[in-house]
């Protein structure tokens, strides 16, 4: 029998908020353990919580952003059960009024090369809630250690509907989502810090069935490609058991990324009884028409959108416009660089090529976050405009601008400055062109021949002998045009 997949996500995102969802205590990743925390986060008693308004807006946002419903009202419960990760034995979270509800991602396949956009498609949300955080546990042979310098930091859960449908999807959907929070600041999503965790609910069902299967719920999935491959691995292994007639059960499975496999964490009944109630503590958050207004004022492009703007009205290809508008910064550099210029295309393919590859070869791990950004590296939009110019005006070679690059990127220093110091500007002298031109026929019969005779690009070697008497800088316009006028005699 065929079967077919039916996914879920949960997705957890940490906000990018000065200080935590229910008290002045600051946020951060990698400080000493448990030296963010006071009272409130501690659950001490008679420690009263207060709520973050940046929170909310972020949060606000992300539902305008998604296209979700914004609550008029909601309010704050608590989820009780007792680990230790939550001193306090709650969560402060959202059950039924949450602050945002339906919404949709759209999402891109795979086209038919790299250089092709794919298919476009929305998934459907179910809903996103407030909450906050918890603390992180690591275990040991036969210890455990807690810090609670993540718990009480403000988390949305942004809840999919089982709208996906394979593995190539859920990591389609993550990385569209990953870009759309990422480009509106709402946070960093960086996995591997815990800004951005994943849940997935994985059933399967016979092919043309509209009844969903036995749901399994996937945790340890800590990147995107992990949660990608432990949903490719999970399809895989109850298509097994149900073709060997077994039964699927209701249960949590833990994704073992070095082994690639799943294995059983805890049976799951059909409910489990958090015992909510509302939190006695909070008042109901009332969001007016008004503040929905003047955060949808302020909204940010969405990527896909940008990415459909720099193809219509830049004539930008497919491979630039998925490099540049997965990074807000980059976009903006981008933008301001090609402002200044009449060719954004190939200022796209400065910034693609050259200024990434120059990033990334400078970043560290201990200035990581700094060397990657465009708007912190040496090269400012306005140099490299100036230097697309150049190269436009004809007083550089483009071969020439690669060379000045990277000491552009090392230094600070402009391209005219550079090419003044040494002296690399274009020659287009026509008696010396003529004169270096004449040389390379003459040393080159064969090449003259065979162009005489109609072989087009036999015209490129004795061009070569031009530009490498001139070290590259001789005109290629104007060489090309005295080859052929030379050859015709």
């Amino acid at each position: 029998m065929k079967y077919e997949a039916v996914i879920g996500l949960e997705v957890h995102v940490q906000l990018d908020t000065k200080s935590k969802m229910f008290t002045r205590v600051g946020t951060g990743f990698g400080k000493p353990p448990n030296s963010l925390t006071d009272a409130v986060v501690l659950g001490l008693p008679g420690a009263l919580p207060v709520m973050n308004r940046e929170a909310i807006e972020k949060s606000i946002r992300v539902g305008l952003l998604l296209g979700c419903k914004i609550a008029k009202v909601c309010k704050w419960d608590r989820k009780n059960y007792f680990y230790p990760d939550m001193p306090k034995n709650y969560q402060i979270s959202q059950f039924d009024q949450p602050i945002c509800e339906g919404g949709e991602v759209e999402i891109e396949m795979p086209g038919e090369s790299p250089a092709v956009m794919g298919p476009h498609r929305m998934v459907k949300l179910t809903r996103i809630h407030l909450e906050e955080d918890v603390g992180k546990l690591t275990h040991y042979e036969s210890d455990s250690l807690v810090d609670y310098n993540r718990a009480g930091s403000p988390l949305l859960e942004i809840v999919s509907e089982p709208d996906l449908f394979s593995p190539d999807e859920v990591f389609a959907y993550l990385t569209s989502l990953r870009n759309s929070l990422v480009s509106a600041a709402i946070s960093p999503c960086d996995m591997e810090k815990g800004q951005l965790r994943c849940d997935a609910n994985v059933s399967i069902r016979p092919v043309g069935s509209e009844t969903l299967g036995t749901k399994v719920e996937l945790k340890n999935l800590n990147t995107i490609s992990g949660v990608r491959n432990g949903v490719e691995y999970e399809i895989r292994r109850q298509t097994n058991v149900l073709d060997e007639g077994g039964e699927i059960f209701q249960e949590t499975r833990r994704w073992n990324p070095e082994q690639k496999y799943t294995t059983p964490m805890r049976s799951k009944e059909m409910a489990h009884d958090y015992r909510y109630f509302p939190d006695p503590d909070l008042m109901p958050v009332q969001i007016s028409d008004d503040w929905v207004d003047k955060i949808r004022d302020q909204l940010p492009e969405k990527p896909f959108d940008k990415q459909r703007r720099y193809r219509d009205e830049m004539n930008l290809p497919y491979s630039s416009t998925s490099a540049l508008c997965g990074d807000r910064l980059l976009c903006e550099f981008f933008e301001t660089a090609a402002a200044l210029t009449d060719v954004p295309a190939k200022v796209a393919n400065w910034v693609v090529n050259d200024l990434l590859r120059e990033l990334g070869q400078t970043n560290s791990e201990e200035d990581e976050e700094n060397a990657s950004l465009p708007q912190r590296c040496k090269v400012t939009p306005n140099m490299l405009a100036d230097l697309v110019n150049l190269i436009e005006d004809a007083v550089i070679s483009n071969n020439v601008a690669k060379e000045i690059f990277p000491e552009m990127f090392a230094s600070g220093r402009t391209a005219k400055e550079i090419i003044a110091e040494k002296g690399l500007e274009m020659q287009s002298d026509g008696d010396e062109i003529e004169s270096l031109c004449a040389q390379a026929i003459a040393s080159d019969s064969d090449a003259a021949e065979k162009f005489r005779g109609g072989k087009e690009g036999a015209i490129n070697a004795l061009k070569g002998v031009v530009m490498k008497a001139t070290r590259g800088q001789a005109n290629p316009k104007v060489v090309d045009e005295t080859l052929r006028r030379l050859l015709a005699q």
